[in-house]
């Protein structure tokens, strides 16, 4: 496969959503925006009790934002456009009525750390170890923090922050919240992933969708504060630091 997309299968209730990227799942724009509108219409679906969230391959979950389309930013306005983009994936998530599950089956990084830590129950397997690069490039993990503080707490959040070059293993992320299980292969992923779908398919809708609102309680302000946090992305990504930095990896990537 070399073409990127989202796409939406819909069968016996359950949503399963799906995205893949070349570039080890990374996302550009147009997916996120693509990622927010699948998960919104699913969201309203009468005919959906219940969404996975996963990707495609063996050992990359998400590789977090494009840089292919982070070293072409040149003003704030881009550099808003561009960091709103994952905004508006975990806000999208906040706002469905219907539980999300996470697959998540191989590594995740930047953005897909926060994508993780906005589904409602996340399954992974033992190569989903988790980073947060963005201090290495001079910007900082400020638009999925919430998300992923809200997951796993602040001393989470501050030792992925600030130990930036380091991939913090599965079992970990479980320990701190982020993964309820974590299994050996993506064969064993997928049954417990479609166990607990097809469980979670039996269960009142209407008695979901209040909980869930539960569970997100004290984050109203989050389509505010989000934009607020990719606007802080948006003006470091144009720092000089970044700028040099971005230019030295597309200079070694040639």
């Amino acid at each position: 496969m070399t073409e990127a997309y989202v796409k939406q299968d819909i069968h016996n209730g359950i949503a399963t959503i799906e995205f893949f990227h070349p570039e080890h799942n990374s996302l550009p724009t147009n997916l996120l925006t693509a990622l927010t509108e699948t998960i919104t219409n699913a969201g309203t679906n009468d005919t959906v009790k219940v969404i996975v969230l996963k990707s495609v391959g063996d050992r990359t979950f998400c590789a977090g934002a494009s840089l292919k389309e982070l070293v072409q930013i040149n003003d704030i306005d881009s550099g808003n456009a561009f960091f709103s983009g994952f905004a508006n994936v975990i806000n999208a998530m906040r706002k469905c009525p219907k539980f999300i599950i996470g697959r998540i089956q191989g590594k995740a990084v930047g953005g897909g750390v926060g994508i993780a830590a906005a589904a409602d129950y996340c399954l992974a397997t033992k190569h989903a170890a988790i980073k947060l690069s963005e201090f290495t490039i001079g910007i900082g993990p400020f638009v999925v923090g919430p998300a992923i503080e809200r997951k796993m707490g602040i001393s989470a959040l501050s030792q992925m922050t600030i130990n930036a070059t380091q991939f913090f293993e599965a079992t970990w992320a479980k320990d701190k919240g982020l993964y309820s299980d974590v299994y050996d292969t993506n064969q064993d992923l997928d049954d417990a992933v479609k166990v607990l779908a097809e469980s979670v398919c039996l269960y009142n809708l209407e008695a979901m969708m209040e909980a869930k609102k539960i569970f997100w309680t004290g984050t109203d302000r989050w389509d505010l504060m989000l934009a607020e946090r990719a606007a802080i992305s948006g003006r470091l990504v144009l720092s000089d630091f970044t700028k040099e930095t971005l230019k030295r990896f597309k200079q070694a990537k040639v």
